[in-house]
């Protein structure tokens, strides 16, 4: 009775135990996500200042000199790309990842993912494990996914990013991962939205940044890297966030604090560890991210803000494509589904 009234819907005992699994996955992703840098700076504090404090020191002074390492190409290790915590996790929703068309694995392309949603999900199956099978659908080709370089300053949480793969959002680091020179078949998976377009991620609505989000285009034209679009379908459908309409009391706080650290302040409200009315858990639902079609880009050292604009006009084009073309295969309401571009 207390559950009625509170609108509880409690998990059923009797589920598979891979089922717990997933659960237990996501469990700990999302925690990880929330606290983990809080936490690994607690951990290395405490470190510091235990009978241990000579390995914490050791640590510091081999950070200190490994800082740079985010904009160098990262270090990526296949071991923990293939945990199997990575396969329950993905197959909690599931996120499944899509090609539409093969990649030349002798070139380099640049990723750019749509929308954020709150926490980036699809992309982060897609590309930071191999539970989506990247590496059989891309073969010859390798993927870092881009995110802000001061998750790279943390202890103990930095090791973790780089071993999935991850890599600085600067443009020293997109332009050397970027460089046929030094790389081939490497792609670099932007969202580029970023922090902002999350205050947006409601359900069924796909409303992106792009408009003016260019600095993706310049970097594409001065290595000459082929664009993809690419599009997370069911990636907003994963949590209910309160509404923030613009100009709302919370909408400007949000912005506010994402103008300030850089990070939009959400509020992942979706199920629970043993039941489906609250929590932070992301709702169980599909996640379908596909890879479009390459865009050739001629490359540029110097290109105009007018050549800029024309490859982002035409780049607008190939993603609104891609949306209306896929949309009907993996959104049950693709009927309702809009693209919003901003």
């Amino acid at each position: 009775q207390i559950s009625d009234l509170l609108g509880i819907q409690w998990a059923p005992m009797n589920i598979p135990m891979s089922r717990r699994l997933q659960t237990l996955a996501a469990f700990v992703w999302i925690y990880l996500i929330l606290f983990g840098e809080a936490l690994s700076i607690y951990l290395f504090i405490q470190l510091v200042y235990s009978r241990f404090w000579w390995a914490g020191i050791l640590y510091g002074i081999w950070m200190l000199n490994d800082i740079d390492i985010c904009s160098r190409g990262g270090r990526v290790s296949q071991w923990v790309r293939n945990w199997t915590w990575w396969r329950y996790l993905c197959d909690y929703f599931p996120i499944t990842l899509v090609k539409t068309v093969d990649l030349d694995p002798s070139k380099n392309y640049m990723f750019a993912i749509f929308p954020h949603g709150v926490i980036s999900l699809g992309a982060f199956g897609s590309f930071c494990t191999n539970a989506t099978n990247f590496y059989k659908l891309f073969p010859g080709m390798s993927c870092h996914l881009i995110t802000l370089g001061g998750h790279f300053l943390v202890p103990f949480f930095r090791d973790l990013a780089l071993a999935i793969g991850m890599c600085s959002s600067s443009e020293q680091s997109l332009l050397h991962l970027l460089d046929q020179k030094k790389y081939e078949g490497n792609a670099v998976c932007m969202i580029i939205g970023g922090a902002a377009e999350a205050l947006d991620a409601h359900p069924k609505e796909y409303k992106v940044i792009l408009s003016r989000r260019k600095g993706f285009i310049r970097v594409a034209m001065k290595s000459g890297a082929s664009l993809v679009p690419v599009f997370s379908f069911g990636e907003t459908d994963l949590f209910h966030p309160p509404n923030n309409p613009e100009n709302s009391l919370l909408r400007r706080f949000q912005e506010k604090v994402r103008q300030l650290t850089g990070i939009s302040p959400m509020f992942p409200m979706g199920r629970g560890m043993f039941q489906y009315s609250y929590g932070v858990l992301p709702i169980r639902s599909p996640v379908t991210t596909v890879v479009g079609a390459p865009m050739e880009v001629k490359r540029n050292l110097e290109p105009t803000n007018e050549e800029i604009d024309a490859v982002h006009a035409e780049f607008t084009k190939r993603l609104q494509t891609l949306f209306e073309t896929e949309k009907v295969k993996y959104l049950k309401y693709h009927e309702e589904a809009k693209l919003v571009i901003t």
